[in-house]
């Protein structure tokens, strides 16, 4: 009879990935990006463990979207009070928001738990094409599209 392995918090061996976002797609970046914050590109992927690795996009300012999105889609937030309702359009976001923008595609596709604000973390956003992080050694994960 064959036996199902879990990994234990304890045994997750992280490692440290930068990704470059220039000419990117948000959405494909942001799906291959989630999938490795989850760990979903391990072999020992466990649903309910952390084993996901750290992830840091760089030139995130570059990144693109198609079609008309950048003009139709919309992102709210309200405040909880009467009238509290801010509404930014896609453009908004890319220009004056861009590291937000980011983190909010692919927070999306998160867990929306505990576990999932423990991967949230793991996740580093930056404009430009520096980042203080070469201490970890990055390896740089090839994103398709």
């Amino acid at each position: 009879m064959r036996q199902t392995t879990f990994t234990k918090p304890a045994d997750v061996k992280r490692t440290w990935y930068v990704v470059d976002g220039a000419g990117k797609t948000l959405g494909r970046l942001s799906t291959e990006v989630a999938a490795v914050l989850r760990g979903k590109h391990k072999p020992t992927y466990t649903p309910n463990v952390d084993c996901g690795d750290f992830v840091i996009v760089i030139n995130a300012d570059k990144i693109e979207m198609t079609g008309n999105k950048l003009d139709g889609k919309k992102y709210y937030n309200h405040s909880g009070y009467a009238g509290g309702m801010r509404v930014r359009t896609a453009r908004n976001m890319k220009e004056n928001y861009t590291v937000e923008w980011v983190e909010r595609s692919i927070y999306g596709m998160l867990p929306h738990t505990k576990l999932g604000d423990n991967m949230r973390r793991h996740l580093f956003v930056y404009t430009g094409a520096e980042h203080p992080h070469a201490a970890q050694q990055p390896v740089e994960l090839k994103i398709k599209g």
